[in-house]
């Protein structure tokens, strides 16, 4: 039976990804290596990284004056090297989920942090707009989708201040305007690659103004010095980070697969609005993710959730049982995700609905 994977990471690759990376890790371009054996001084994977480096600028249209890095400790350790690198005095934190509550907690260890809004005390179920970003900050800090809650902030925010974004959970999967921001960052094992490789886009211009020693291992000017050669990468991940930008070019590039994305999410959200026995947990359909998609079920059928899990199971559904926090079930639908599983699950909710 085919198993249809929907869970949130590590998550879905494209076959194309799969079948390259394994194709590599035989024999890397009939050279009698594997990629994971080869030496990353080589300069075979030298181009593999310059070539990766050189598709996220392409298909992300990065303007000059940004630098793009391939380090490790996933996006956890951003949470640290961001404010390391760039807090001086007083940062601000929109608090929208687990993982933006986690970065703006570190951050309290390098200075003051303003916390401009959070939408904690609806267990993380809307978007805030209400708000007003400081301009007596060194930088804004947003998470752009909350993997757990399955909201998401879809459009590239104007900021008086430097901009940060964790984007670990949405990057390709829509246009964004990198222009806007001083420096995204994210896991790959999401929408780009096997767990073990984090990307980091930064503005040149903003780092190197604190006056904090910072280690040498979370001094992003060394790592772009030193081109993300500076300690061995996570050679495996990066070769696959590299197959999957190719099938985004090949797919049409990031609009296409926004497009995509629209589609997916928007028969989902529609047959959890039909289903009398589902319901979304995010009233606010502005603020649903359409990379991880929310859903309870109805209070009257609230003892039926184990039953429909263990049902859609069955059926090669893989992946979607809820967060603890959230409870109910989770669908991540990133890029990766074809549209047939999405469908297959809708037909999972349906036969369900049937048999109650």
């Amino acid at each position: 039976m085919k198993q249809h994977n929907f869970s949130a990471g590590p998550s879905i690759l494209s076959p194309y990804t799969i079948k390259k990376t394994a194709e590599g890790i035989l024999d890397l371009d009939k050279s009698g290596l594997s990629i994971m054996e080869i030496s990353h001084r080589s300069k075979e994977f030298m181009a593999i990284m310059d070539e990766t480096r050189q598709l996220f600028v392409e298909l992300l249209d990065i303007p000059s004056g940004y630098s793009v890095l391939f380090l490790q400790g996933g996006a956890s350790l951003q949470f640290c090297m961001v404010p390391y690198n760039l807090l001086k005095k007083k940062a601000a934190y929109l608090d929208t989920g687990s993982w933006a509550n986690k970065a703006l907690k570190e951050a309290k260890l390098f200075g003051e942090v303003d916390t401009v809004a959070s939408s904690k005390e609806a267990n993380y179920s809307y978007i805030p707009r209400d708000y007003s970003i400081p301009r007596d900050v060194d930088y804004f800090h947003i998470t752009t989708n909350n993997t757990i809650y399955g909201t998401e902030i879809k459009e590239d925010m104007d900021s008086p201040v430097h901009l940060v974004a964790d984007m670990s959970s949405d990057i390709f999967s829509r246009p964004v305007d990198v222009s806007k921001y001083a420096l995204i960052y994210g896991g790959a094992q999401k929408n780009l690659a096997p767990a073990g490789v984090t990307f980091v886009i930064v503005k040149d211009e903003v780092l190197g103004h604190v006056e904090r020693a910072i280690p040498t291992m979370l001094d992003y000017r060394i790592h772009i010095d030193k081109e993300s050669m500076f300690n061995t990468p996570p050679v495996v991940a990066i070769y696959a980070a590299m197959h999957t930008l190719h099938w985004y070019r090949e797919q049409g590039g990031v609009s296409a697969m926004h497009k995509l994305n629209l589609d997916k999410a928007a028969v989902l959200y529609d047959e959890i609005e039909r289903n009398p026995i589902f319901t979304s947990n995010i009233a606010n359909a502005d603020d649903r993710s359409i990379m991880n998609v929310t859903f309870v079920m109805k209070e009257e059928y609230k003892e039926k959730e184990a039953d429909f899990l263990a049902f859609a199971t069955a059926q090669g559904m893989s992946g979607i049982k809820g967060h603890r926090s959230v409870g109910g079930f989770r669908a991540s639908i990133y890029n990766a995700m074809p549209k047939s599983s999405v469908e297959a699950l809708i037909g999972a909710m349906r036969d369900f609905q049937k048999k109650l």
